[in-house]
């Protein structure tokens, strides 16, 4: 057992954790579209990764966490969260900015740091794109495509938090919190009529990864493993 994670499991650690909260398989297929990877590649980490004592894997290849890799998992999350959090909040970075940032800084951060960033951005549960920064409080929520017309929506968070399409979110006008009734959910927009009277437009694979509270709300469905997929080409206009 490794007693510390070099900075590239912590990056596969990271992933495997937010796969794990998406509900989705942990898998090498799966990290391997999420993170840009071959499959070799993959397959080599993830064969350090079980080596060093941070997971398991079953016959059917799935992957779990052991208690190691699990507490390692979610300190690194919870860092980079607080990262999220306090460049916005305090630094005034815009949200659409912050997490290839966060990704940086999360492998060197001291825990004298982390307490001092703690103390700096007060009471605020989430990172600026939703997800909780205690991880065990994720909110129950459903896919902003999956919501009929007519239906009361929150925004809860943005699952893929690609810097690309956290840019045409936030030029889109989304932003975690916000109320309105979904207007139109056609083949290939998905309209919101925010509260305030605003007019709301994205495509339907970016609302398969906007995740809300909606009333009525349709049933809980696992994220799409499209969601996964990084890149600009596929999400602008």
């Amino acid at each position: 057992m490794s007693d510390s994670a070099t900075v590239a499991e912590q990056e596969y650690l990271e992933t495997l954790f937010w796969l794990f909260e998406a509900g989705l398989p942990m898998t090498g297929a799966n990290i391997a579209r999420a993170m840009q990877l071959s499959p070799p590649t993959v397959h080599e980490m993830v064969g350090r990764l079980e080596r060093d004592g941070y997971i398991t894997r079953g016959t059917d290849k799935v992957i779990a966490f052991t208690d190691s890799g699990r507490e390692h998992a979610e300190a690194i999350v919870r860092r980079h969260r607080l990262i999220e959090r306090f460049l916005t909040d305090v630094l005034g970075i815009p949200w659409d900015e912050v997490h290839e940032e966060a990704e940086r800084l999360e492998h060197a951060m001291s825990p004298v740091l982390e307490e001092r960033m703690l103390a700096a951005i007060g009471d605020v549960r989430t990172c600026p794109h939703g997800h909780p920064i205690d991880v065990g409080s994720r909110i129950s929520s459903v896919p902003l495509a999956d919501v009929e017309e007519g239906a009361k929506v929150t925004i809860v968070r943005f699952e893929n938090e690609a810097e690309d399409l956290l840019h045409y979110l936030k030029a889109a006008g989304m932003d975690p919190g916000l109320q309105g009734t979904l207007a139109e959910s056609g083949d290939d927009d998905v309209v919101i009529t925010t509260d305030s009277g605003d007019t709301l437009t994205v495509t339907r694979s970016v609302a398969e990864t906007v995740s809300v509270v909606a009333d009525p709300s349709p049933p809980p469905r696992v994220a799409l493993p499209a969601q996964l997929v990084l890149g600009e080409q596929r999400y602008g206009r």
